[in-house]
């Protein structure tokens, strides 16, 4: 018998595989615990039309990405730190205060988990971070520390 399965199931497939199954497996276990459904006309039609819609949702995520990218690079950041005498900074800048300044400067908001940051900056200088905004999609942010 054939099933379209409704998700993963372990030794057997992935979400809308369509396998073939001993016809009692498919009552008793993957009909009743929800995990598949008969492989009819309707049924294809449901993982089609769901299929579709996915792929049209992917898309306008990374067309998003993309035009957030733009706007990214083309404004960065200016943020003031208290430093020493050598232009070495009393603590450091991280990630959280990089979005935030960046949403106060430029109205956009930044997830802080989406910039890359090795290390927390620690010296007066110009910075190109890496902002991580889709798999595809990468933007580099210029933040620019400032003594105070």
């Amino acid at each position: 018998m054939k099933v379209i399965l409704l998700e993963d199931v372990k030794s057997l497939g992935k979400k809308d595989d369509i396998v073939d199954v001993k016809e009692g497996y498919a009552r008793n276990f993957l009909f009743t615990k929800n995990l598949g459904v008969p492989c009819d006309a309707k049924n294809m039609n449901d993982v089609k039309l769901r299929k579709a819609h996915e792929a049209k949702v992917a898309a306008e995520k990374l067309q998003e990405a993309k035009e957030l990218k733009e706007k990214i690079e083309k404004a960065g950041v200016d943020i003031k730190i208290k430093t020493g005498k050598d232009g070495k900074a009393f603590g450091s800048v991280a990630s959280k205060e990089i979005a935030e300044a960046y949403k106060a400067a430029n109205g956009i908001e930044i997830d802080k988990k989406k910039l890359v940051l090795p290390d927390p900056l620690k010296n007066t200088g110009s910075y190109k971070i890496p902002v991580k905004l889709h798999p595809e999609v990468t933007a580099e942010l210029t933040v620019n520390l400032i003594s105070e």
